[in-house]
């Protein structure tokens, strides 16, 4: 009888460590799909908004677009329009847009503009 209980006792520990295996992948998954990236995330907001300074253009949480004039501790002063200064919480923006590259229109009035100016100042020097 005795040896019988020390034959089931292993097949009983495998079977704990079998049943404990899941629970172990699931908690690796959350972390690394879940938790790590939302770490990441949050580091690189934190670092965003606390390099704002004067003059950035930002997008607030909700959708307001402005200028940054001057900052504070924890608060962002915005000019929004001529005239118009919000003060909001620096955790109340969202991103930092970026000065994107003129498009090829842009490129070429750009260019129309200059060629228009040498025109005009070579004409001038003719004469």
């Amino acid at each position: 009888m005795f040896l019988s209980l020390l034959q089931a006792n292993p097949a009983t520990g495998s079977q704990t460590l079998m049943s404990v295996v899941p629970f172990v992948l699931i908690i690796a998954i959350f972390y690394f799909f879940i938790i790590r990236p939302q770490n990441k995330k949050q580091k690189e907001t934190q670092k965003m908004i606390d390099a704002l300074k004067k003059g950035d253009k930002v997008v607030t949480i909700g959708g307001i677009h402005g200028v940054v004039t001057s900052t504070k501790e924890k608060t962002v002063i915005l000019k929004v329009d001529e005239n118009v200064k919000i003060e909001v919480n620096r955790s109340a923006v969202a991103g930092v847009e970026k000065e994107s590259a003129p498009s090829k229109s842009e490129k070429k009035a750009d260019e129309s503009k200059e060629a228009s100016k040498e025109e005009s100042s070579d004409s001038t020097k003719s004469e």
